[in-house]
């Protein structure tokens, strides 16, 4: 079949559509289950996602597929970068261009970008997607760049 990919490129296409959609799942419980609202460089982190859900889904109908899992990879490692800068924010190794405040919309208080809303294991919720985002992208881009190698086995 001429437009099959590879198994390396089937597993890069679905970690690519895996990992933003994971992220996502994971900010919006956090919010709406648990209270914990975004701060405005938390919603910076979601929209590289949101744009590399699209990508990835554009690559199962788009040719070609692997530029389009690739460039879904590059927007997931956007939002992994902008989680170490989040993160950096929020462990006080630099300062925000931003306030570091933003509307919390079922309230009059304020959500802080330089304060962690949640940890685990020390590392905030930023830095969490940003380890996350920027491991998923690596991981996709190396999925690419494998060669499919048929086994051969002798008796």
């Amino acid at each position: 079949m001429r437009n099959a990919l590879p198994m390396s490129d089937k597993l890069a296409q679905r970690l690519a559509m895996a990992v933003p959609a994971l992220l996502l799942a994971g900010a919006y419980i956090s919010e709406y289950g648990f209270g914990l609202f975004p701060c405005e460089m938390c919603w910076w982190q979601r929209y590289p996602h949101f744009a590399a859900i699209g990508l990835a889904l554009l690559s199962t109908v788009a040719m070609p597929k692997r530029v389009w899992i690739a460039t879904a990879g590059f927007a997931i490692a956007v939002s992994g970068m902008i989680g170490v800068f989040h993160a950096g924010v929020e462990y006080g190794w630099w300062e925000s261009p931003l306030g570091c405040t933003a509307s919390d919309p079922f309230s009059l208080d304020f959500v802080r970008c330089d304060e962690p809303a949640w940890t685990l294991l020390g590392i905030s919720l930023a830095g969490w997607n940003a380890l996350l985002s920027i491991g998923g992208a690596v991981a996709i881009w190396l999925l690419l760049a494998a060669k499919d190698k048929a086994v051969e086995y002798r008796a």
